[in-house]
């Protein structure tokens, strides 16, 4: 079974398309047959882990796939690295704004992905979906989900996990330049992540680094 999260609206937007995708494709896996479950967390430091927490606890998940939005980014990004630290630019919905504060108290420095990540960038290129591999996914509510994400399955082994960033949607943009993509694509772009974790065991050797 599948967990797909993605979170509220946050920053003065009305919609948060992590959210509106998750929806459409835990539907889609349902319809095809792939049990799948879609919650929504807030974005919120702390009660977005806990949320997680419980939404992981109340069923038998073999995959969890964490999704949030990273505004002005052109492609789905496959998060690599989550790392122990909130360092907020902005408030979060509930007014907080941690400064070098980790994650987890006495926690490890990060936690890679367990997603096959190579293997599902090869799969979104070949749907005609455009992704790449991302080395951070910043320092905040998404990568404090990220990392309370692979802190959690790292006590239960066989269930995989990890975080992808979504752009913009167009709706949300109202004249303002920014990349965007539709939450039709970024739907099947889950749906693809999803089916290639399930089906790949040992992940494949493909260049997607970066210079910086």
């Amino acid at each position: 079974m599948i967990l797909i999260t993605g979170f509220e609206p946050f920053g003065g937007e009305g919609l948060n398309p992590s959210w509106a995708a998750a929806q459409r494709a835990a539907a889609a896996l349902n319809d095809a047959g792939v049990p799948a479950a879609a919650v929504e967390l807030p974005v919120e430091f702390g009660a977005a882990g806990e949320a997680l927490r419980r939404a992981i606890a109340a069923g038998d998940y073999d995959l969890v796939l964490a999704v949030g939005q990273a505004g002005g980014r052109p492609k789905l990004s496959l998060e690599r690295v989550a790392v122990n630290v909130d360092d907020a630019r902005i408030p979060d919905n509930a007014g907080n704004s941690p400064v070098d504060e980790p994650v987890v108290p006495g926690g490890p420095v990060g936690y890679f992905s367990t997603l096959p990540v190579k293997a599902c960038l090869q799969a979104l290129t070949r749907a005609g979906i455009p992704a790449e591999v991302s080395q951070t996914a910043g320092t905040y509510v998404c990568n404090h989900v990220f990392y309370a994400l692979m802190h959690q399955l790292a006590e239960k082994p066989g269930i995989r996990g990890g975080f992808v960033h979504v752009p913009y949607a167009p709706e949300q943009l109202s004249g303002r330049q920014h990349p965007s993509m539709e939450i039709a694509v970024m739907a099947q772009g889950l749906e693809v992540i999803a089916r290639t974790a399930l089906s790949t065991g040992a992940d494949i050797k493909l260049g997607a680094g970066a210079t910086h």
